[in-house]
């Protein structure tokens, strides 16, 4: 019965179409170039921010905190967090592992927040809803700005550009003065940027330092050279081993320095360098200390000076914020010469991603072309297959721009899953085409006959992938965020896809290799 009524309705409209065939051909063009509008406004991004069930929070601490002021800070943002209801647990940490696996200073810190079973939380609650929360009071603690991010996905944006953030602008240069300077006038610029919840130059300040210089000539008049010196100022900041002490076959260095509490300009002065005759001299008749500050980070990539600057973003898709900024840049910020700017982190990915496929996709369609040459023996009927997979993606940017989906790698890879579907619906109709051709049938009657005979297969696989893949794009479990953009791609395309098979390619086919007049008798409903 299913299959009678779409036949019902089926036939009428194929003897429009056929009667019709610059309109249709026209209405499909009209439809393509429409969607590619749609295209145009989608935006873009490199992955749908996967939901890990978890929250990581990223706090930065003045760069000369200290361990003790640290630990008192991050008890206040992890007592701030436990008061919101869904947080199960937090635990923070800051500084660096044991093993140095994470270079990172006391001032970066890092808490991650466990959250409760989603339904427990208060009705009508969100994770969007939640982080603002958080966002709110974590920074009515005074100085504190913190950024938003998951375990997995923080660790995974470190991995690309070693950097926090986003989106990663880096500078590189020869002066350190002129990079900061040039990384302050980025950031201003981007931070006004729509979607840019929070820009900020990567390890930004200055640590304070002891410099202590040695008068040469002063020390040669006790008999000191700059080597005993030194000796003396590695001993009391950073300790050497004064003797060993031994448990069992084990032994252990002992090393002595001075005390922390002990290391002002006052007590360093005091401090008495031995001498050749058996005396001392302090060590400020030696040499002079002065308190200074020096950078807190020197980094280099590709042995040039860099600094970079961490971007968060919110609300909108990566693309759209990165030409934004660009555009800013560009038109406000002047680059010194033999400086650069490089764009990095997951926009560095897509660009990466996407050139792939720019080169990918053109080869693939290429054999896809060679293989259908081969089986049909006719360049026209291969590119007649063909011209179905643009028209199919009719359907997959319309769904992405109803449903308000960026533009991704998941969703490229549902254009492709489209292209292949639409190359099967297309062989599938134009080899009924040519065996009722080949058994002696006129080009309209071997339309007319192939396209009802074929309606049943083509219905059948269309919903066969598209019901197959609806649970995908109705899904909203954790992990779902990266399978639904291309659930939704190849949904959309199917529609577009089945209608362009049962009516454009009977119309194209009948165009190309009949010479019958476009007025034909109408089909019979039987």
């Amino acid at each position: 019965r299913v299959v009678a009524k779409a036949k019902e309705i089926y036939t009428p409209t194929l003897n429009w179409a056929l009667n019709h065939r610059r309109h249709v051909v026209a209405i499909a063009l009209c439809c393509f170039g429409l969607s590619m509008v749609a295209a145009s406004r989608l935006g873009s991004e490199f992955l749908p921010e996967l939901n890990e069930g978890t929250i990581w929070v990223n706090v930065r601490l003045p760069a000369s905190v200290s361990n003790e002021e640290a630990s008192k800070v991050l008890r206040q943002v992890r007592d701030a967090l436990q008061r919101i209801p869904e947080v199960k647990t937090t635990v923070s940490k800051a500084g660096q592992p044991e093993d140095g696996t994470d270079p990172k200073t006391i001032s970066m810190a890092e808490v991650f927040v466990d959250l409760k079973p989603q339904e427990t939380w208060r009705t009508g609650v969100t994770r969007e809803q939640l982080i603002d929360e958080m966002n709110d009071a974590v920074s009515a603690l005074p100085g504190m700005e913190p950024t938003f991010s998951q375990p997995i996905r923080d660790n995974v944006l470190e991995s690309i550009s070693q950097i926090d953030g986003q989106i990663v602008i880096k500078i590189a240069g020869d002066d350190l003065a002129v990079l900061k300077q040039t990384a302050e006038a980025i950031e201003r610029d981007v931070k006004p940027v729509r979607g840019v919840s929070r820009a900020a130059i990567d390890r930004q300040g200055d640590l304070p330092q002891l410099l202590i210089h040695i008068n040469r000539e002063q020390a040669a008049r006790y008999g000191l050279n700059v080597g005993d010196v030194q000796d003396v100022i590695e001993t009391a900041l950073a300790g050497k081993a004064s003797t060993t002490l031994w448990e069992g076959e084990r032994k252990f260095d002992v090393t002595v320095r001075l005390p922390q509490e002990r290391r002002s300009i006052s007590e360093l002065a005091a401090i008495p360098v031995p001498t050749f005759d058996g005396g001392s001299v302090r060590l400020d008749l030696v040499s002079t200390i002065e308190q200074s500050s020096g950078a807190m980070n020197i980094a280099r990539e590709s042995g040039r000076r860099t600094v970079a600057i961490g971007i968060f973003i919110k609300g909108r898709d990566m693309g759209s914020i990165v030409n934004d900024m660009k555009a800013r840049i560009d038109k406000s910020v002047v680059i010194p010469a033999n400086y650069s700017v490089k764009w990095s982190g997951e926009f560095e990915n897509q660009e990466r991603a996407m050139a792939r496929l720019s080169v990918v996709v053109p080869i693939s369609l290429l054999l896809i072309f060679v293989l259908l040459f081969d089986a049909f023996k006719s360049i026209k009927s291969a590119a007649l297959i063909l011209i179905n997979v643009p028209l199919a993606m009719i359907g997959g940017f319309v769904a992405l721009w109803i449903f308000n989906i960026p533009l991704s790698v998941s969703a490229a890879i549902g254009f492709i899953a489209l292209s292949g579907q639409a190359v099967l619906n297309g062989v599938v109709m134009l080899t009924v085409f040519q065996q009722l051709r080949n058994a002696g049938c006129q080009v309209l009657d071997a339309v007319k006959q192939g396209a009802l005979q074929r309606l049943r297969t083509v219905l059948m696989t269309a919903m066969l992938a598209a019901l197959g893949l609806l649970p995908m794009a109705m899904s909203r479990d954790i992990g779902s965020e990266t399978q639904r953009p291309l659930a939704i791609v190849v949904i959309g395309g199917l529609i577009s896809a089945t209608l362009l098979t049962l009516l454009v390619l009977p119309v194209l086919y009948a165009s190309w290799f009949g010479k019958d007049k476009p007025s034909v008798k109408p089909l019979s409903k039987a």
